[in-house]
């Protein structure tokens, strides 16, 4: 059962209510009604058809425009219905009202996501929704200000600004109807749960108006349409849900491990190899029904036998046999399942899932999982990966995948990036990315946090989180199948254009994370939030890059440009100085210098403080060319080549940490190019020698620029919670 829609005119009473401006109009029957209703109504008039199938009015030829009377409107809502007959779309009847004034066409609707609750859209509106595809998403409600930057924002803001002659349009009242629509207490929000698509298209703008010219509201399965609009929601009555205490999730003092095999096979008996090479310090067992011991590891038959201290149970069976086994684990706080076949499968696993959630509510288990590889904390003796651990750092990861997880965490570690806490979350049937967001936000081991999401259950409380972490926790957000909700694309617009990509970019700029695009841009931000977070640099777009000559100054302006970077020319004294400092440079931006294994390797030294004045530039890249080093540099006696080539470059890097340690509210950051070409070990030599003097490192200039985003949306958003004001250069 489709959702049902309301008539326009009911749609139009809605939007009145909540303070829309409306066309006057009336609503008839007959052709002949239709023409009497519009003695009443002051020319030029629109007819409207309306009935089921009338979806696309404009579509089917159910819209006049510029009738200029009552005897025009009998004659068209004739002729119409007629025609509306003859393709099988015969009319319930007819909309009558006064045709608005031609100005700027905006769309502003909301839609219903099971994820995020309503999602607030708004873009050129028209016949331009779709062909521009031009919008801007936010889930509902709007905070203060995020209505005029919606509308701010869109590539098309130059037509409601006023071009090619044409007046701007009032834009204080086009923002009131998109409040209207999705601010607090707005529309949306007093649909509730009646709301399946509410859109305003087009919303008609000029210079002392803008009035929603059509209205379109579908209704959620099974609700009535409503005949007024509802008040307000009334606030959660009730103390607040205590929150659970985390602690014990990384930090168990005792493990218990189910479907661990006695012949070492299967995801359990891996678990318990892992857990005994990792050094787990607490009390492990294994729960097996016949086995005193499996793998070395005392065995117990069930959960409920498992010793006091246990804090964190892993269930590794099929998945009809997970909620017996989750039934049983009374007194254990954490219950991880490993397995798949649950919602993801569809129908039987989504029941089977929802058996799951009732066995560990039953036992008092907060649940992790289910499809999920669990936790990983060098500190606390947690891990779903084979080897050693790595050394604990301050780097936390919430992931809904465990395989992308691992990645993270072993390459990152392969960087020096060093983690407190790694919690993949699967399907999130209970325990959710909401909730470590804000344990993680709240532990005094996390400075940094990474987050791999697919589609979250707890969309709308994970926005909340992450709007109260912004400008005190650095987040960087990899969202994986930002796919379009297609779901209600046939009789709604907004349902159509309201994308996950656009919902995701909307929360960047609320909440004040990075968005990456990939997993390289993912480390990238970690590293350079790890190394560059606690800087007093601010977010103010400019970057200088400094390097060697030839495109490769070009490349790198493109990429940061593309990334929304500004390169600004070096004024007449940062002229001056940078020649005087360094003769052989050219003074541009990028600032190009003769680096390479022959020359000096303090010039990107010397060029930088020669330049970077009060304030400073916010971020500095500069940039080596490995294969230069390589094929040029002149090995003295009994000196290998490749270890020209690395003293080389070590130099290089030694002279940028000396200017980081100068240049102190400036972000350093290494781009090394073309590293195949150096020694296969130049990486082991260069990354950490760079990530002691706080440098991070990347490969390329698209990952450095990505970064740099990165570590300048984190700092803008610390900056404007805290009130500071963005210096100017």
């Amino acid at each position: 059962m489709a959702p049902s829609a309301a008539t326009e005119m009911q749609a139009k009473r809605l939007a009145a209510q909540a303070g829309i401006p409306v066309p006057r109009g009336t609503e008839h029957r007959t052709p002949d009604e239709a023409a009497a209703g519009a003695g009443a109504l002051r020319p030029p008039l629109v007819l409207k058809a309306f009935g089921p199938g009338l979806v696309h009015k404009s579509d089917a030829g159910a819209v006049r425009l510029g009738l200029d009377g009552p005897e025009r409107v009998r004659a068209a809502a004739e002729d119409m219905r007629g025609a509306l007959e003859a393709q099988g779309l015969p009319p319930d009847g007819f909309l009558v009202e006064e045709q608005c004034p031609p100005g700027a066409e905006v769309i502003v609707g909301a839609v219903a996501d099971p994820s995020f609750g309503p999602l607030l859209l708004v873009g050129l509106g028209g016949v331009w929704a779709e062909a521009l595809d031009d919008t801007a998403v936010l889930p509902c409600p709007l905070e203060p200000g995020e209505a005029e930057r919606m509308l701010s924002g869109l590539r098309g803001a130059v037509l409601l600004r006023g071009a090619r002659g044409a007046p701007p349009v009032d834009a204080a009242r086009l923002a009131a109807v998109v409040e209207a629509v999705g601010g607090p207490g707005g529309l949306a929000e007093r649909l509730g749960d009646t709301l399946a698509a509410f859109e305003l298209n087009p919303v008609i703008a000029g210079p002392d108006r803008a009035v929603a010219a059509d209205a379109r509201l579908l209704v959620a399965e099974g609700r009535p349409v409503p005949t007024g609009l509802p008040g307000p929601p009334a606030p959660a009555a009730g103390p607040p849900v205590p929150r659970t205490d985390f602690t014990r999730l990384s930090r168990p003092r005792g493990i218990a491990v189910v479907g661990a095999s006695a012949r070492g096979r299967g995801f359990g008996s891996m678990f318990l190899a892992n857990y005994r090479s990792s050094g787990h310090r607490g009390s492990l067992v294994a729960v097996h029904p016949e086995a005193d011991r499996v793998d070395g590891v005392p065995a117990v038959r069930s959960l409920a036998e498992a010793p006091p201290q246990t804090d964190y149970a892993l269930v590794a069976v099929p998945a009809a046999a997970c909620a017996d086994a989750v039934r049983k684990a009374h007194g254990i706080p954490f219950v991880q399942v490993v397995g798949g076949g649950f919602a993801e499968t569809g129908p039987e696993g989504a029941a089977l899932e929802a058996e799951l959630v009732a066995a560990a509510r039953e036992s008092g288990a907060r649940l992790l999982g289910p499809n999920c590889m669990g936790v990983y904390s060098p500190a606390g003796g947690q891990t779903f990966l084979g080897g050693g651990p790595g050394t604990p750092g301050r780097v936390g990861l919430v992931a809904q995948s465990g395989g992308l997880a691992g990645e993270v965490v072993r390459v990152g570690e392969r960087r020096g990036l060093g983690f407190s806490t790694a919690v993949t979350v699967g399907n999130a049937a209970d325990v959710g990315p909401a909730e470590l967001v804000r344990h993680l936000a709240a532990d005094p081991d996390t400075g940094v946090l990474g987050l791999y999401l697919e589609r979250p259950p707890d969309g709308r409380d994970l926005a909340r989180a992450l709007r109260e972490v912004r400008g005190r926790l650095p987040v960087a957000v990899l969202v994986g199948g930002r796919t379009r909700l297609g779901g209600r694309a046939a009789a709604s617009h907004t349902g159509a254009m309201a994308g996950d990509a656009r919902v995701w970019e909307g929360l960047a700029a609320r909440c004040g994370f990075a968005l990456v695009r990939g997993q390289e841009e993912l480390l990238a931000a970690l590293e350079v939030f790890d190394l560059h977070a606690g800087r007093p640099a601010g977010g103010g777009a400019d970057v200088l890059i400094v390097g060697p000559s030839g495109g490769a100054g070009v490349l790198a302006a493109d990429a940061f440009d593309a990334a929304g970077a500004a390169l600004p020319a070096l004024g007449p004294g940062a002229r001056a100085a940078l020649h005087a400092a360094v003769p052989q440079a050219a003074p541009g931006n990028p600032l190009e210098i003769p680096l390479g294994p022959l020359g000096p390797k303090d010039l990107a030294h010397r060029a930088v403080l020669a330049v970077c004045g009060r304030p400073p530039y916010p971020d500095v890249v500069a940039h080596a060319n490995v294969q230069s080093f390589a094929a040029f540099a002149r090995p003295g006696e009994g000196v290998a080549h490749a270890e020209a080539v690395r003293g080389g470059l070590l130099e290089f890097v030694g002279h940028l940490a000396a200017l980081q340690e100068e240049v102190a509210e400036t972000r350093v950051s290494l781009v090394l190019r073309n590293t195949e070409c150096g020694p296969p070990d130049l990486l082991d030599a260069l990354r950490p020698a760079a990530r002691e003097a706080g440098i991070p490192c990347f490969l390329s200039m698209e990952t450095a620029a990505a970064a740099v985003r990165a570590a300048k949306a984190f700092a803008a958003a610390r900056d404007d919670e805290q009130g500071a004001p963005s210096p100017e250069r």
